[in-house]
């Protein structure tokens, strides 16, 4: 299934400078992946090295963050959007 990525100014290197962006995932850690596979190097700014979501990032399903839901394990289904935003940017409801 595939959703609907927007994706900050700072990692739009990763992109060729799109956003938003399309990958597949039924769950946000499958989508981090995808977004791996497709955009090499881009995970390693969402995550730390133990595969948690960065604390100076949140990735929110619609306008919900994933921490408030069920974290890398929250479900996606067509028509959702993610978010990656910095922390900095404020809540989840509001798009750089």
């Amino acid at each position: 299934m595939s959703v609907l990525v927007r994706v900050p100014t700072p990692l739009r290197k990763f992109t060729g400078g799109a956003d938003p962006v399309a990958a597949d995932g039924a769950t946000v850690r499958a989508l981090l992946d995808d977004l791996e596979r497709r955009h090499p190097g881009m995970k390693q700014h969402i995550c730390d090295e133990k595969g948690r979501i960065r604390r100076s990032v949140n990735v929110c399903i619609n306008e919900d963050d994933v921490r408030f839901l069920e974290g890398l394990d929250s479900p996606l289904k067509e028509q959702d959007q993610v978010s990656i935003l910095p922390a900095v940017a404020g809540g989840c409801g509001e798009h750089p």
